[in-house]
């Protein structure tokens, strides 16, 4: 399962109200890390499918939803469990780090 797109509109929806944990991906088109990790959060994403969704969001095309959670820098990864913030992390990372990450907060 490939990433999912998650916009200001949507985020109530798609995150907080979702049946199963989803991890959102903070990011930007130029940020140079956000870039860096996306090929290994597409790999994530279908490897760990059936656990959760890993949904992502453009902050500067939506800028209310990160702007009320204080998004300060990206990417910014924040995992939701029963519409809750349940971790989160900061920064780029290595896929093996990150899947490894995921999967002790599920």
């Amino acid at each position: 399962m490939a990433t999912k797109t998650v916009t200001d509109a949507s985020f109530q929806s798609d995150v907080l109200q979702s049946d199963k944990p989803v991890l959102v991906d903070f990011w930007a088109e130029w940020c140079g890390p956000c870039k860096m990790i996306a090929p290994a959060l597409e790999e994530i994403s279908d490897e760990l499918a059936d656990q959760v969704t890993i949904a992502k969001m453009d902050i500067m095309e939506n800028t209310d939803t990160p702007g009320k959670l204080g998004v300060q820098g990206i990417p910014y990864l924040v995992l939701y469990k029963n519409g809750e913030r349940a971790a989160e992390l900061t920064g780029a990372r290595p896929k093996s780090q990150l899947k490894a990450w995921l999967e002790e907060q599920l």
